[in-house]
């Protein structure tokens, strides 16, 4: 049967081969593929072009690698051995950062889109589109320039597809890089005209708006501010010529434009759009929905869109609560106390986790909640404490057990049970979630993730995973810009007024005065309002203030506590937070809790930033192929 079936085929493609010549065969035209005229004449297909160039953007945060939210000792990763040595156990970031997230230098992306912008010159479909579509294309290119002068500095700025001619001599290819200061004033010039041409429609996330041109004018303003004002702060971090440092003169005419750009969106030029307020009765369970919540988010300006059965992503299923998961897998990262104790108190002051009392006693808490009590409610909308819930499942979050005589029982798996004293059954004596220190995916800090996790019944399943979509651009970053920006520009007040909007939905219920703004308070408010969502790295570049928190030296209890509202605050490495339960029948202490600061065993290095961390690394590849590429200062 085999033998005739090959015989059959053999004679079927014999035949076809038997109808046509060699040269017609390779004549035809290709059934599956569209010639420029074809595809330039079809809306749908000029849609489908421009997808794909949505598809590629860049963003050093992203949802569908988790680790790159991981870094700065804001979490501690717990995902697997070979990555907690990764991430604790180097002294130094390489000059791209861990595992080169910070690198990209695509330019033939930016040839496809100047490609694409060139050939809707020519298009067929009707004029309305291609000026949206043209504005789109333009506003992807600009986003992307944007990307690599917060990486790079000043780089080529190429606005045709260049094409090599062969000859031989590729030097009219070698394009020199521009000022960092050019970078900023071409993404700030096209997001200005760009914010005339796109729809100011609020209702518009994952598409280019007039409220996302806006947004990322008024951001690339605030940053070419800043640069311009901080970097004498680090004067080596200059390049001759201007690829690096742009001039301190510059500074205040930046923060205008930045403010002035936020101002359009606050005073809704650009479309309604206003903080997330749906859940005013439990703030920080609005705020956690803020991330996934994907009816009307009114909060959201642009953003990179995720869609079931489309395009996923496993961060749910990766930093999950692993006690009860879909999947029994999760938590990857585990936010440091470093981060959680940085949340404010209501009264507008900065204090540690109150673990002792006074004379150094530990204080002892009915619940384990109690201990996080009248605090910033974005703290309960970042993390996930012990005593709280995920998917209506409370987390188990427990290190052992203290008995009458102070010693500690405890255990090295998940839930393990122990016989106590006074007990016929073995009890429970660590958490079904940890903190397990050698055991990855548990609570090793004491602390899960909880901005960006699905609620949604499947999310932490492989089969499904999540379509939480990652948060580009959102209003209350608009607020915040026009507060910085207005600090900087000597409005106090204004900056409070800006400011106290963002804090009140936070909880916050006595307004800061003028007198309250500060440095500090400007970077501090960013921290707080956008931890675990990858701003904090540009802040640290912008500011020029992570050699001064990652200094290599490590950290004690009393200087993890030290200097709580400080832009500078030391941070180099992630300490945790573990909960001990009272094991003491018959007293009135019997099953309360108390906690402990704990150093996790594998953070071996005390982090230390370069001075050449400001800026990514230009591989040699780069700068062999263009010699007119200056390579970055103090690498």
């Amino acid at each position: 049967m085999n033998k005739i079936n090959y015989l059959l085929l053999a004679l079927l493609f014999g035949g076809g081969w038997a109808c046509e010549s060699d040269s017609d065969f390779l004549d035809r035209t290709p059934a599956q593929i569209l010639t420029t005229e074809q595809a330039l004449g079809d809306a749908a297909q000029v849609e489908s072009i421009l997808s794909n160039l949505y598809s590629r953007q860049f963003s050093v945060a992203r949802l569908s690698d988790w680790r790159t939210m991981a870094d700065f000792n804001e979490v501690y990763v717990a995902s697997n051995d070979g990555q907690t040595n990764d991430f604790h156990n180097n002294n130094t970031w390489g000059w791209n950062g861990s595992y080169s997230f910070w690198g990209t230098w695509d330019y033939g992306y930016i040839r496809e889109l100047n490609l694409f912008i060139e050939r809707m010159e020519v298009a067929t479909i009707p004029e309305r589109l291609v000026t949206i579509y043209t504005a789109e294309a333009r506003y992807l290119r600009a986003a992307y320039y944007y990307e690599l002068a917060k990486l790079y500095g000043g780089v080529p700025i190429i606005l045709e597809p260049l094409t090599y001619d062969f000859s031989g001599d590729p030097t009219y290819l070698q394009v020199p890089r521009s000022t960092e200061a050019e970078i900023y004033d071409f993404v700030i010039a096209e997001a200005t005209e760009l914010a005339t041409l796109l729809p100011a429609d609020a209702s518009g996330k994952s598409r280019a708006t007039a409220g996302a041109a806006l947004s990322m004018k008024a951001q690339a303003a605030v940053y070419a501010g800043s640069l311009a004002k901080y970097n004498s702060v680090t004067p080596s971090v200059v390049l001759e010529g201007g690829a690096i440092g742009i001039p301190a003169d510059r500074a205040d005419g930046y923060y205008t434009t930045a403010l002035d750009a936020a101002r359009q969106i606050i005073n809704g030029e650009a479309g309604a759009y206003s903080l997330y307020a749906k859940n005013p009765n439990n703030l920080s369970e609005n705020f956690a929905a803020l991330f996934y919540d994907k009816n009307a988010n009114p909060e959201v300006i642009y953003q990179e869109e995720y869609l079931i059965k489309f395009k996923t992503h496993g961060y749910t299923i990766s930093n999950q609560p692993r006690f009860g998961a879909e999947e029994e897998e999760g938590g990857a990262m585990n936010p440091s106390l470093n981060l959680v104790q940085s949340f404010e108190l209501l009264d507008n002051t900065f204090a540690p986790i109150p673990t002792v009392d006074e004379a150094g006693n530990r204080i002892l808490y009915e619940n384990q909640e109690d201990i996080f009590a009248g605090r910033d409610a974005r703290l309960g909308g970042t993390v996930i404490l012990p005593g709280t819930s995920f998917k209506g499942r409370e987390v188990d979050i427990w290190a052992g057990v203290r008995l009458a005589d102070g010693e500690i029982v405890s255990g090295n798996e998940r839930g393990q049970l122990r016989e106590l004293p006074g007990s016929a059954t073995p009890q429970q004596v660590v958490g079904f979630d940890g903190p397990l220190e050698n055991t990855p995916q548990n609570a090793v800090t004491g602390f899960y993730v909880r901005k960006y996790l699905d609620p949604t019944p499947g999310s932490g399943q492989r089969g499904n995973q999540s379509d939480v979509s990652r948060i580009q651009y959102r209003y209350a970053e608009i607020l915040l810009i026009a507060a910085e920006a207005a600090f900087e520009l000597g409005d106090p007040a204004t900056a409070a007024g800006y400011m106290n909007q963002v804090r009140e939905r936070a909880g916050f219920m006595i307004p800061l005065t003028p007198e309250d703004i500060t440095f500090d308070r400007i970077v501090h408010e960013r921290r707080a309002e956008f931890a675990l969502e990858g701003q904090y790295y540009m802040d640290l570049k912008r500011f020029r203030i992570a050699h001064r928190i990652f200094d290599g030296v490590a950290m004690d209890v009393e200087g993890l506590k030290a200097n709580l509202g400080s832009a500078t605050k030391r941070s180099t490495q992630p300490w945790g937070l573990w909960p001990y339960k009272v094991y003491e029948p018959g007293s009135p202490d019997d099953g309360k809790w108390y906690y402990t600061e704990v150093l996790p065993s594998r953070v071996t290095a005390a982090d230390t930033w370069q001075l050449g961390n400001y800026y990514s690394n230009i591989s040699n590849d780069i700068l062999t192929n263009n010699p007119q590429l200056a390579r970055q200062p103090l690498q």
